[in-house]
C-alpha cells in the first residue's frame, strides 16, 4: 500500500477502506506522507467525498495515530464540543457544572479560529493558568477535581494536526468529511464514553445556513456513534453573540458573574443547561435531557460549579483565590468606549461574524498564527436582537489597547448592527436536536 494508490482510490470514487485510512494516518503522523500527497488527498476528499464508512475509518485512524487515553474513574467520562461562535463561553460554565453532577470532563479544547473565540485563549486570560499541562497533569486534575480545560498535547491525534495545517493552505477546510474526522479524532482520543455537540448556525457560525449545519451535525453524530462513542447534537443559534461579551478576559468575567450569582445571561445559561442535560442523559445519570438540565441549573445556582471551577484553576497554576477575587485577577484594557446607537428603534439584526472580526482586529484573536493575543480587549454590553435603543444609548462597549484601535472597532460595531422601527421576533436559541 502507498499514498498514490490511496489518493487515486478517493479520486476515482472508490472510497477509503479502514486499512487505507490507517496507513495514510500513520504516514501523516510519521512524515512518510509528503505535504503534496496530503494536499492531494484532502482535495480528493473535498471533491468526491468518502461516504459514511470512510468518515468512520478516517476518524478512527487519526484517533489511533497517537495516544488514546484510558480512564479508571468512578463515574462516566463525557465532553462537549462547539463548532465555534462569538461570545460562546459555554465550555467554561459546562465543564464544572457537569463535574458537580458526577461526570468527569477531560475537555480538550482549541484556540480561536478565524472570527471565533478559542476556549484555551479564554482560560489563558487567567494569570498563571497552564492550558497545556501535559497528559499526566490532565489525568491528575480530572481525577481529583472532576474537570480540566486544556489543549491537546503532541501525543493526541498527530495525524489530524498535520492534516489540519495542510487543509488550511490547500483550500479544503470546508470538507464535511475532513471537518468530521478532525473534530472527532481529537475528542475520541480523550477516551470519552459520551460526547455532546453544539453545532452553531447563523451569521457568526462557520455553517451559516440551516442546511449546512444539519449536514455537519448529522455527519458528526453518525460518525461518532459508529466509532463507539454515544453522541448527540444541538443546533444552536449564532445570529448574534451568545454572551453579552466577546473577548477573552471579558468572557471569563461574564462566566464568573454567572457562576457566583453576580450577573445573569439567560441565553448563555440556557444553552449550557440544554447541552449539560444531553450530556447527563448520554452518561446514563438521568432519564431525559430535561431532568439533566435541572441538575445543571442546580449545580450553578448552589455555587457547586463555581467551587469546582476555582479548584480547577488552582490545580492548573492559576490564583488560589480566583473565584473570590476574579475582578482583580483578570486584565483590563486601558481604553473603554461606548458605541452610541445612531438613532431610535429596535435592534433588528446583528452580523455576529463582523463582531468577532472586530474583536480579532482589537488584538483579541490572531490575524496570523504567530500573533500574540491580548486577553484584555473585546466588546461588552452587546445589544441583543429585539432590544430597544434610543439615539446615543450604547449598542456595545469597546475595550481597546489604543484610541486608534477603538476607532476602528466602533466603525465595525456600527456596521454590524441594523435597526428598525418595528420590534422583531427574537431568534430561537435552540433550533434542533440530532441524536441516536
Amino acid at each position: 500500500m502507498d499514498a498514490r494508490s490511496i489518493i487515486a482510490g478517493v479520486r476515482d470514487r472508490r472510497g477509503l477502506p479502514p486499512e487505507a485510512a490507517a496507513w495514510f494516518a500513520r504516514g501523516l503522523a510519521d512524515g512518510s506522507v509528503s505535504d503534496a500527497q496530503a494536499g492531494a488527498f484532502a482535495m480528493a476528499v473535498l471533491l468526491n467525498g468518502i461516504g459514511e464508512a470512510g468518515r468512520v475509518a478516517l476518524t478512527e485512524a487519526m484517533r489511533d495515530s497517537g495516544l488514546v487515553m484510558k480512564w479508571d474513574l468512578p463515574g462516566p467520562v463525557i465532553d462537549k464540543h462547539s463548532t465555534g461562535g462569538v461570545g460562546d463561553s459555554v465550555s467554561l460554565l459546562l465543564a464544572p457544572a457537569l463535574a458537580a453532577c458526577g461526570v468527569y470532563v477531560p475537555m480538550i479544547s482549541g484556540r480561536g479560529l478565524g472570527h471565533t473565540g478559542g476556549t484555551l485563549d479564554k482560560m489563558e486570560a487567567i494569570p498563571g493558568y497552564r492550558a497545556l499541562p501535559g497528559t499526566e497533569a490532565l489525568r491528575k486534575v480530572v481525577a481529583e477535581v472532576g474537570c480540566a480545560i486544556v489543549g491537546a498535547t503532541d501525543e493526541i491525534a498527530p495525524a489530524d494536526r498535520r492534516l489540519y495545517g495542510i487543509r488550511d493552505i490547500s483550500g479544503t477546510v470546508e470538507s464535511i468529511d475532513l471537518i468530521t474526522a478532525s473534530i472527532l479524532s481529537k475528542k475520541l482520543a480523550a477516551g470519552l464514553e459520551g460526547l455532546v455537540l453544539d453545532v452553531k448556525v447563523g451569521t457568526g457560525a462557520f455553517m451559516a445556513t440551516p442546511e449546512d449545519a444539519q449536514a455537519l451535525a448529522h455527519s458528526l453524530v453518525k460518525t461518532a456513534n459508529d466509532a463507539g462513542c454515544k453522541t448527540s447534537a444541538l443546533i444552536t443559534d449564532m445570529n448574534q453573540s451568545l454572551g453579552h461579551t466577546a473577548g477573552n478576559a471579558l468572557e471569563v468575567m461574564e462566566v464568573m458573574e454567572i457562576l457566583t450569582g453576580a450577573g445573569m445571561n439567560e441565553a448563555l445559561w440556557d444553552v449550557t443547561a440544554a447541552l449539560g442535560g444531553e450530556a447527563l442523559m448520554l452518561a446514563g445519570l438521568v432519564e431525559d435531557a430535561e431532568a439533566g438540565a435541572e441538575k445543571i441549573d442546580d449545580a450553578i445556582e448552589t455555587g457547586r460549579a463555581a467551587e469546582i471551577f476555582g479548584k480547577m484553576v488552582a490545580a492548573l497554576g492559576g490564583p488560589l483565590d480566583f473565584v473570590e477575587r476574579y475582578p482583580d485577577r483578570l486584565p483590563s484594557a486601558p481604553v473603554v468606549r461606548l458605541v452610541p446607537a445612531p438613532g431610535d428603534g429596535f435592534v433588528s439584526s446583528v452580523n455576529a461574524r463582523a463582531l468577532g472580526e472586530a474583536v480579532v482586529h482589537l488584538g483579541g484573536g490572531r490575524l496570523v498564527g504567530s500573533d500574540k493575543v491580548n486577553p484584555s480587549v473585546g466588546l461588552s454590553a452587546l445589544a441583543e436582537i429585539g432590544e430597544p435603543r434610543s439615539r446615543g444609548e450604547p449598542l456595545a462597549i469597546i475595550h481597546a489597547s489604543s484610541d486608534a484601535a477603538a476607532d476602528a472597532a466602533q466603525a465595525a460595531v456600527l456596521a454590524a448592527y441594523a435597526m428598525s422601527e418595528v420590534q422583531p421576533e427574537e431568534p430561537d436559541l435552540i433550533h434542533e436536536r440530532i441524536g441516536p
